[in-house]
């Protein structure tokens, strides 16, 4: 039977853990109003820019510009974002695992896959498996602005248009709710024309007028597409972080609530324990006495 001082011990311990754990709660509920509210700013316009320059590129010499030539692909990269810290439920670990999946799917059907990626949790996952990554952004999430996207979207639209790699995939968790997360793996580079048709089942289009050229509109359209797609990848996936801190830490303070009722109950069983043996003693000894 456990001693009163060892559980009381025990007690106390899972008190302070569950004290962590709401103070962990309140700030991420505190951080996520204002990460939300900068995702649903961000969407229309990154998802209106998509839809522009997917329905431009289908009625331009895609020769124009190297994020729209199209290659033969034999070279892949993923960009995996993640988080800094973790304690935030599965977050982390199904990005990693979907990225592991890509990974090996990609090469089991002959390409040759390079990997870069964003947070600290990615980083130090590949390293232990001796996977070095091209590039590596890491402690961002904290001060968050759209130089980080313009870092990362420069660095990868440099990279395609040195012939690095072929194509680009984003690898991310899209923000639904604070109790859900989706994986997303999308698509970057090249920038693949939008496919639509009209009533009659023919490619749907028109003609765009450009001042001063298609090439010089192009050169300053294109670039920036990337950067809005990738910093709005970084809100959704810092929105999702939070979201999933919040309700796992949600999830281990009712634990630890839970752990604590238990405890008491069996610190409870075993002082009552304790206080009827010492009852018997004395009884005994003055049983003994009596007799005596």
């Amino acid at each position: 039977m456990p001693s009163l001082q060892h559980i009381r011990r025990k007690i106390a311990s899972v008190k302070s853990t569950q004290k962590i754990t709401k103070a962990m709660k309140m700030v991420a509920a505190a951080k996520l109003k204002r990460a939300q509210d900068r995702i649903l700013s961000a969407r229309p316009y990154a998802q209106k820019m998509a839809a522009v320059l997917k329905r431009l590129s289908r009625g331009v010499n895609r020769d124009l510009h190297p994020l729209l030539r199209r290659r033969d692909a034999r070279k892949i990269e993923l960009l995996v974002i993640t988080a800094d810290r973790g304690l935030c439920g599965a977050f982390n670990a199904n990005i990693l695992r979907r990225a592991q999946e890509f990974i090996r799917e990609k090469r089991a059907a002959g390409f040759e896959v390079g990997l870069s990626v964003v947070g600290r949790k990615s980083r130090d996952f590949f390293r232990r498996r001796d996977i070095i990554p091209r590039q590596t952004w890491v402690q961002i999430f904290d001060r968050l602005n759209y130089a980080h996207g313009t870092e990362i979207g420069r660095d990868i639209v440099g990279q395609y248009a040195e012939g690095k790699f072929d194509e680009l995939y984003l690898l991310y968790n899209e923000f639904k709710s604070v109790m859900q997360q989706r994986i997303a793996v999308e698509k970057l580079l090249p920038i693949e024309p939008a496919i639509e048709s009209d009533d009659a089942g023919k490619p749907a289009g028109g003609d765009y007028l450009y001042e001063p050229d298609e090439t010089v509109v192009l050169a300053q359209l294109l670039p920036k597409y990337i950067e809005v797609q990738v910093f709005r990848a970084l809100l959704e996936s810092a929105a999702g972080e939070l979201g999933a801190r919040m309700t796992a830490m949600d999830a281990a303070t009712r634990n630890a609530g839970e752990l604590i009722r238990k405890m008491t109950l069996v610190y409870n069983k075993t002082r009552q324990a304790v206080i009827t043996k010492e009852l018997m003693d004395i009884v005994g000894g003055a049983e003994a006495m009596r007799g005596g």
